[in-house]
């Protein structure tokens, strides 16, 4: 039986640089499963080519069984698979409410003419969008700011915005790049009770951090890259004190945090 999502013997090259040599993992659907490393490990690598940004050069990256190699992003998309970045892409001027509902309307298929023409259909696809978007505002702590437009936002909010709008699309597995980075401890524990939410809502998160208290508290699995080779793998009280990994990444202090 397959694995929810396997990443099998995947290399990457670019002009002749390995940013990732014969790495293989899995992931098994629900929870959080975390991709950590120092910088130029690879991490970000490995997220462009399971979005499809990249294909790589050897390996096959599989949901469900079936290889993702060489599908465009749309369609990786299409298949339940989204992400957020490092550095937050949001449609600055549009609100947060239009952002969420833009996210969503990505997922329904509607006639241009059936559109111009305010078909019944059309009508019955507005409300459910309109319906949806309410839902997760007000899971995710944004209704208060559905009018403000998204460059306006507090810069934690922003990043809830971006992870409210990959949930908007319907995705089975989220690859969250960097979400804590210039977050406060109050930010922090927000995007904490979201990952959550969106647990217990049967999405798998895939997850790319460097606080490392965030990555202990919130992972069940670690994947551990360093020079874009894996090092090491397990749950996060294995990873924490790993001879391997401390020496790679974590340092001395990692043992006791």
């Amino acid at each position: 039986m397959a694995e929810f999502f396997e990443v099998k013997n995947v290399s990457m090259y670019f002009s002749g640089l390995k940013a990732l040599s014969d790495v293989s993992f899995s992931i098994s659907k629900g929870g959080v499963h975390g991709l950590i490393g120092p910088n130029g490990s690879g991490k970000t690598t490995m997220f462009n080519l399971i979005s499809s940004v990249y294909s790589p050069t050897e390996g096959e990256i599989l949901l469900n069984g079936e290889n993702l190699v060489g599908l465009p992003s749309h369609k990786i998309s299409a298949k339940g698979i989204t992400r957020t970045f490092q550095n937050i892409r949001l449609f600055n001027r549009m609100t947060v409410e239009d952002n969420i509902k833009t996210a969503i309307g990505s997922r329904y298929k509607l006639p241009i003419l059936s559109a111009i023409l305010s078909s019944p259909k059309e009508r019955r696809f507005e409300r459910e969008i309109q319906e949806k978007a309410d839902s997760i505002m007000e899971q995710v702590g944004l209704t208060q700011y559905r009018n403000t437009t998204a460059a306006s936002l507090p810069y934690g909010r922003q990043r809830v915005l971006e992870i409210a709008r990959a949930w908007g699309t319907d995705p089975i597995l989220i690859l969250l790049d960097e979400p804590g980075a210039g977050m406060n401890d109050k930010d922090k524990e927000l995007l904490l009770e979201i990952v959550s939410l969106l647990t217990k809502n049967d999405v798998t998160i895939m997850l790319v951090e460097h606080d490392m208290k965030l990555v202990m508290k919130v992972t069940q699995h670690i994947t551990v890259l360093d020079s874009g080779k894996k090092i090491a793998e397990g749950k996060p009280a294995d990873i924490r004190v790993n001879p391997d990994v401390i020496k790679a990444y974590l340092g001395e202090e990692a043992v006791v945090c």
